[in-house]
């Protein structure tokens, strides 16, 4: 079974989302505030949160990161209908691990929910969008600009040559914290290794915007 939190204020998408949530092997909490999703998630520790991009007359985005220090190990997967790229890029930069596009439908949700179970990044867009996506993806830059404060944190670190347990002793989070988001490095980096993210991180100079290249409250 996948635990899920589903935010969103609309009342009868929430409620049927959920019922066939359920009917797919999900047991689901549902939130129609920001503040119920973020309790429901720091209580409940779920393996996915399902977030509308704008519910309650907020951007969810802006609590991504809360969600994730409430819950380090919930997966967070936007749901939302903006009309360009920078929607997805914003969701991937907060922390999440997926943008959905809201005229997916619901088979999509299912089968983006299996996937970021299994550890991907899902972007599922309208095929104007994911063309806009495409022309764009071997830009490092453009790559680098999708990872997370927290992912860019571990990316200086395996530029300095830091194993693990010693990451993991660095940013004071555990170490299978650590592998989680190491490997959301290299999946949106595009590279298999973190010798190759090191390396295409010192030829393009993705850390640069960091100024010193440190993580942020080390020094």
């Amino acid at each position: 079974m996948t635990s899920l939190v589903l935010g969103d204020d609309h009342g009868v998408f929430l409620d049927a989302m959920a019922a066939v949530l359920g009917q797919h092997g999900c047991t689901v909490t549902v939130s129609r505030t920001i503040e119920g999703t973020l309790e429901a998630v720091q209580e409940g520790k779920p393996d996915i949160c399902l977030l509308e991009r704008y519910f309650a007359g907020a951007d969810s985005l802006e609590v991504v990161g809360e969600l994730l220090d409430a819950s380090p190990d919930t997966k967070i997967l936007v749901l939302g209908a903006d009309p360009g790229t920078d929607g997805v890029l914003c969701a991937l930069q907060s922390g999440a691990v997926g943008y959905l596009h809201k005229t997916r439908g619901i088979a999509a949700v299912i089968r983006a929910i299996h996937r970021v179970r299994r550890g991907e990044v899902v972007v599922d867009v309208p095929p104007v969008m994911a063309e806009q996506r495409l022309k764009q993806r071997d830009d490092p830059h453009r790559l680098a600009s999708y990872l997370s404060r927290r992912e860019r944190d571990c990316l200086s670190l395996i530029v300095e040559g830091l194993d693990t347990s010693a990451m993991a002793a660095r940013l004071g989070v555990s170490r299978a914290t650590v592998r989680t988001h190491v490997q959301a490095v290299l999946r949106k980096l595009g590279v298999h290794s973190r010798l190759e993210a090191a390396s295409l991180a010192v030829r393009y100079q993705l850390l640069s915007a960091d100024r010193t290249g440190s993580v942020p409250g080390f020094s």
